[in-house]
């Protein structure tokens, strides 16, 4: 258990600190000419969005062993938390001043993700139902029809339901993770939760490209937020067997509840935000 937190945190520190220096990649090369896929080319020749797409790799692989040894409720908080990360390294390399409200939120995230750390059990024996397996894919696709609908919103809507649908994609992959038994190409390819995997993860990074884009930073990241972290953990609960320590299911729920407020004050970090001065 000690092991899959170290992974879950591994994780968000990858996946905060690959934000920043990607958006310090994006600036170094600057707007130009030829819209965004030309500059993902330029930006492609610089070793800080590099080192982002590697850290980025190796979150994901810490976010693969944390699910296989923790509760979905517990990673899907400490994804979560690299918001986190992102704001203290953006307040280091981009002198990004966080106000005193979102170091408190800093301190708040922290101290929910060690409530967490006390309360959280191993992870859910139960194999997953059938149904279940099918479902990610389902949801996947659902989501990739969704978000074109909800795009046509205006407004604050727009962001949130692109954020929440993003956030049900990268949900589907943590439940995913959960439900691939085998790592062996045969099971693999016959296994719904494989598909799940894949398009959750592309229909969430489409989406969320989408919302950050053209909308509001903090109003998508929070749908993110929330979309990621209570459906997946409900899941976990209620069909995967996922429990907390004996006598410490209410400070698994408070340390859960602390962790996802404390990344919903700092949603304006979804996005490394432009350097002060």
């Amino acid at each position: 258990m000690l092991f899959g937190m170290i992974c879950a945190l591994g994780a968000a520190v990858c996946f905060g600190t690959a934000t920043v220096l990607q958006a310090m990649a994006a600036r170094a090369v600057g707007r130009g000419e030829g819209g965004d896929a030309a500059l993902l080319l330029r930006a492609l020749g610089q070793w800080r969005y590099l080192a982002g797409l590697a850290l980025d790799g190796l979150g994901f692989l810490f976010q693969i062993a944390a699910l296989r040894s923790l509760p979905i409720y517990a990673v899907a908080a400490a994804l979560a938390s690299s918001l986190a990360v992102t704001a203290v390294v953006a307040a280091r390399l981009l002198r990004v001043r966080p106000t005193r409200n979102e170091w408190a939120a800093v301190a708040v995230v922290c101290a929910g993700l060690a409530m967490l750390g006390v309360a959280s059990g191993t992870e859910g024996g139960r194999a997953g139902s059938t149904e279940l397996r099918y479902a990610m894919p389902a949801t996947a696709v659902a989501v990739l029809l969704l978000g074109p609908a909800g795009g046509r919103l205006r407004g604050w809507r727009r962001d949130l339901v692109l954020g929440l649908c993003a956030g049900f994609g990268f949900g589907v992959v943590e439940v995913s993770v959960r439900l691939i038994d085998s790592p062996a190409p045969g099971p693999l390819l016959t296994d719904p939760a494989t598909y799940g995997l894949v398009l959750g993860g592309g229909a969430a990074f489409l989406l969320l490209t989408t919302a950050l884009e053209r909308g509001s930073v903090t109003v998508a990241t929070a749908g993110m937020v929330v979309g990621e972290t209570v459906g997946p953990a409900a899941i976990g609960v209620v069909w995967l067997g996922d429990r907390t320590r004996e006598g410490l299911a209410w400070l698994a729920v408070v340390g859960f509840v602390i962790a996802v407020a404390g990344a919903l004050a700092l949603a304006r970090f979804g996005e490394a935000p432009v350097a002060e001065g």
